[in-house]
C-alpha cells in the first residue's frame, strides 16, 4: 500500500498536466483559435474512437502481431549476436562496426525493397521490426556481457569451471539488467515500426488506418489512430518493465532498501 502510495505522489504532477493540457486543448479549439479541420478537439478523437470502435481491434491486433514477432525475433538475434561479439574478439572486430553502420541506413528507404522482395504479407513488417529493435538489444546485452565483474570471473574459473559455466554463473546474470534496458529501448520502437512498415502495403493495421484517414483528410481519425499507437506502445513499455521486474526480484529489493 506504502509503495502504491509513493508511486500515486511520484506520477500525480504528470497527471495532473497532461489533464490540464486536454482541457486547454480543447478549450482553445473550441474558442475558435485554431480551425478544427487542422487541430481536432479532444472530444472529437473521442467520439472518433467511439465511431470506429468496431473495426479498430482488428488493426490492433495485425500491428500488435507484428510487433511481438519482430520484438520475438529481434531478442533471439540481438543476443545471439552479443554473446558472439563478446565472446570472440574477432567476431567482435568484424561485426560490432557494421552494426553500427546499419544503423545510418533509413527504415523507409528499406521498406520498399522488403516489399518487393517479400511481398505485402507479415514477412516485410517483422524484418523492419527486427531492424529497429535489435540494435539496442545488442549494444546493452554487449556491454553487460563485457563488463562483468572480472574477479567473480577469476574466481569462478579458479574453481575449476568451464566456458558455459562462466557463462551461465557470472556473465549471464550480470548482463540480464542491460538486455532488459536494450528490450525496454526495442519495446518503445517495436509498434512504432511496424506501423511504418504498413505504410508500404497492407491489407490491416494501424498504419493502413492512417493512411486511409490521410487520404480521406479526416484529422480527428488520425489523432485518434496517433493516441492508440501511442497507448500500445506504453503498454508494451510497461509489460516489459513488469517482466524485468518478475525476472530481477533483487533489483526491486534493492531499491525499495534504497529509498528507505
Amino acid at each position: 500500500m506504502n509503495n502504491f502510495r509513493q508511486k500515486i505522489k511520484e506520477y500525480f504532477p504528470s497527471l495532473l498536466f497532461l489533464i490540464f493540457s486536454i482541457f486547454f486543448w480543447e478549450w482553445y479549439v473550441k474558442s475558435g483559435y485554431v480551425s478544427d479541420y487542422l487541430i481536432p478537439a479532444p472530444s472529437a478523437i473521442g467520439l472518433s474512437f467511439l465511431e470506429h470502435i468496431s473495426i479498430l481491434p482488428d488493426h490492433i491486433f495485425t500491428t500488435m502481431l507484428e510487433a511481438l514477432v519482430g520484438l520475438f525475433f529481434a531478442v533471439v538475434i540481438g543476443v545471439l549476436i552479443a554473446v558472439l561479439i563478446a565472446g570472440i574478439p574477432f567476431i567482435r572486430r568484424v561485426l560490432y562496426p557494421i552494426i553500427v553502420v546499419s544503423q545510418n541506413i533509413p527504415i523507409l528507404a528499406l521498406a520498399p525493397l522488403l516489399a518487393v522482395w517479400f511481398g505485402f504479407g507479415l514477412a516485410p513488417k517483422v524484418i523492419i521490426v527486427v531492424l529497429i529493435g535489435f540494435f539496442p538489444i545488442v549494444v546493452n546485452t554487449t556491454d553487460g556481457l563485457m563488463n562483468a565483474d572480472k574477479d567473480m570471473v577469476s574466481l569462478v574459473r579458479g574453481l575449476g569451471a568451464n566456458r558455459w559455466q562462466v557463462f551461465r554463473l557470472v556473465l549471464f546474470p550480470s548482463a540480464v539488467p542491460a538486455f532488459f534496458s536494450g528490450l525496454r529501448i526495442a519495446s518503445a520502437y517495436a509498434v512504432i515500426g511496424a506501423v511504418i512498415a504498413e505504410w508500404m502495403g497492407a491489407s490491416s493495421g494501424l498504419g493502413l488506418f492512417l493512411i486511409r484517414s490521410q487520404r480521406s483528410f479526416q484529422t480527428d481519425q488520425i489523432f485518434m489512430a496517433i493516441v492508440v499507437i501511442a497507448m500500445l506502445s506504453i503498454s508494451l513499455f510497461l509489460s516489459i518493465q513488469v517482466l524485468s521486474n518478475v525476472a530481477m526480484p533483487w533489483r526491486k529489493t534493492l531499491v525499495d532498501l534504497g529509498e528507505k
